[in-house]
């Protein structure tokens, strides 16, 4: 009898071994993998905050969270199981698959650059802006699709040799905790401003006067970060497209923009590592901007040939 026991326990001992060791391994994947997806989180976390600029004080966190849910579930609902089948079963479809997500981000880049460049950017009165909620909702959770996808791939290429099962618990890990870093921190970025004017009505004037410079300081940051969304749009998007025609065979947009990257990276010495990333960035993002013009301009005609349509048929 007390053998028997002694053996159950040893058997249970191996067990807790083998569990301890696995959570061990799926942490250290996720820790991989999460940290090879950093610059993406970075582009996520700048393109967010700029859908709830010029809302309601009020409606700000309710929105975010709402865009967070949504993004949640993107990646857990929707591109968690279509990512582990597509690698299992069909992984040459993934490229194709990202590279259509890269060029919608390029044509949301560049549609924000013409409306800067014209001037018919969106601007909302407050009755106007709640009635649109849904739809910066909507829009926001569309492009976090991509971003989220991007995301989730470049994980699952970190454990791309691993088990079935690791995969799928690794890619959740990771597009959980990415979820809650970048809406917290977009949350936090939102409200920054409302916490300085709290800060403002301190007694103590050095509390107060960084109050004042926060609530100061909020319409630049939050204009930097509309900037530095658009821009992110366009290199991410750029990016995949680059690298994904380079793995589908044409090589020539990605050489030359890895040539003048080396070639920056070998001229300026110390700063070669950092000169040669934004060179790298810069081409990117001129190939994102040119291709998102270009679904531009093909989205307009569609959509004035629809219009046209339309009013002929109205007329008859």
């Amino acid at each position: 009898m007390s053998g028997g026991l002694v053996a159950l326990l040893d058997d249970v001992a191996v067990l807790a071994r083998a569990a301890a060791a696995s959570v061990d391994d799926i942490g250290a994947a996720a820790a991989r993998a999460g940290a090879k997806a950093a610059g993406v989180v970075v582009d996520d976390t700048a393109v967010t905050p700029q859908y709830v600029r010029g809302l309601a004080a009020e409606r700000e966190l309710p929105i975010v969270r709402r865009i967070a849910l949504g993004s949640l579930r993107n990646k857990l609902l929707l591109i968690l199981p279509v990512v582990l089948l597509l690698s299992q079963f069909l992984p040459f479809l993934l490229t194709p698959i990202l590279m259509v997500g890269g060029a919608y981000l390029c044509f949301e880049g560049a549609e924000k650059v013409w409306a800067k460049l014209s001037g018919h950017g969106h601007g909302h009165g407050g009755q106007e802006q709640l009635a649109d909620e849904d739809a910066i909702v909507s829009g926001a959770v569309r492009t976090d699709l991509i971003l989220s996808a991007e995301i989730m791939v470049i994980a699952l290429d970190q454990v791309a040799e691993d088990p079935f099962l690791t995969r799928a618990v690794v890619l959740a890990v990771v597009g959980v905790l990415i979820t809650v870093l970048v809406y917290g921190v977009v949350g936090l970025i939102v409200k920054m401003d409302d916490a300085g004017v709290r800060l403002a009505r301190s007694p103590r004037g050095a509390v107060a006067g960084l109050g004042r410079g926060l609530v100061r300081g909020m319409p630049k940051l939050l204009t930097a970060l509309t900037v530095v969304g658009t821009a992110a749009m366009l290199w991410v998007g750029g990016h995949i497209l680059l690298v994904g025609a380079d793995e589908l065979g044409l090589h020539a947009p990605y050489e030359v923009v890895h040539h003048a990257e080396e070639a920056v990276h070998e001229a300026t010495g110390a700063l070669g590592g950092v000169l040669g990333w934004l060179t790298n960035t810069l081409g990117s993002a001129v190939l994102g901007l040119v291709v998102g013009a270009a679904v531009a301009a093909v989205v307009l005609l569609v959509q004035r040939r629809r219009a046209g349509a339309a009013q002929g048929a109205g007329a008859h």
